[in-house]
């Protein structure tokens, strides 16, 4: 009885392994927070940075996302470990209004600074506004700079200032241009994504991911993945995301869903 006990736990033991590495390919540890923003200094920033990355490493996640300025340092770092963390950054971060070629020159830097992923902002306000041309040249050429170069792309819809219909249409936006831009195949490399985690409501809606925002993109993203960011405080909202039809998540919580923590809150 004893022996059949102790298989019985390792079995379990086994199993709990195998969903946390599981969990870990889909989670991008993540801080975007600028000292203001954070309102603490520079050196304490840093040491934050360092530890997402470190965070990163111990549990073997699939990326790091940081700030462009970052990028380089973190490349560093993650090499000079011989880790197979992945460094992202965010373009036109946190309101993607800064101007494409603002946007398109923030991005070719953090090439030059050895990024794999590169997550723009869409200017989702000229969407709203009805200036589809701003949205579709910013998209083509944002992904055309990014698959052209081998990198990861994903496009951030800030799905809480949208409404479905809005999900909807700009995903599939974002879809055809893409498509037209690279061509199906390397369309598989392109994201849309939910939230820069940054955007404040007046209503007290979730200002971060929703399972059925992600529904909603996955519906029509056509061949384009989907990256569910904000809003995961937990390893049930992570398996909640993946259900409904996301590739990867994007938490600044990410150590704490690993380990098993459950947090009220987190700014990403």
């Amino acid at each position: 009885m004893l022996n059949e006990e102790i298989k019985r736990i390792k079995s379990l033991m086994v199993i709990k392994e195998q969903e946390e590495d599981n969990l870990s390919s889909y989670l991008d540890s993540t801080y975007l927070k600028t000292p203001e923003q954070a309102g603490i200094g520079e050196e304490e920033t840093d040491d934050i940075v360092f530890n997402t990355i470190k965070d990163a490493i111990d549990h073997n996640m699939k990326l790091v996302m940081l700030r462009p300025e970052y990028v380089k340092s973190a490349r560093e770092f993650i090499d000079s470990k011989g880790a197979n963390v992945l460094v992202g950054t965010v373009i036109g971060f946190p309101n993607g209004d800064t101007g494409q070629g603002a946007k398109m020159d923030e991005a070719i830097k953090a090439i030059e600074d050895g990024v794999d992923e590169l997550d723009f902002v869409v200017d989702y306000k000229a969407f709203k506004g009805g200036d589809l041309d701003t949205v579709m040249k910013e998209v083509s050429e944002g992904t055309a700079i990014g698959v052209e170069d081998g990198k990861v792309v994903k496009w951030i819809i800030e799905s809480a200032a949208l409404n479905n219909e809005e999900i909807s249409e700009l995903t599939r936006l974002i879809s055809k241009i893409v498509i037209e831009t690279v061509g199906v195949q390397n369309a598989k490399n392109v994201f849309v994504k939910t939230s820069t985690g940054f955007y404040k409501t007046d209503d007290g809606r979730p200002v971060g991911a929703t399972p059925e925002a992600v529904s909603i993109m996955k519906s029509n993203s056509g061949p384009l993945q989907v990256k569910a960011s904000g809003g995961i405080y937990s390893k049930d909202d992570a398996r909640a995301m993946i259900d409904a039809g996301a590739t990867r998540l994007g938490t600044s919580a990410a150590k704490d869903i690993m380990v098993g923590n459950k947090i009220d809150n987190t700014e990403y």
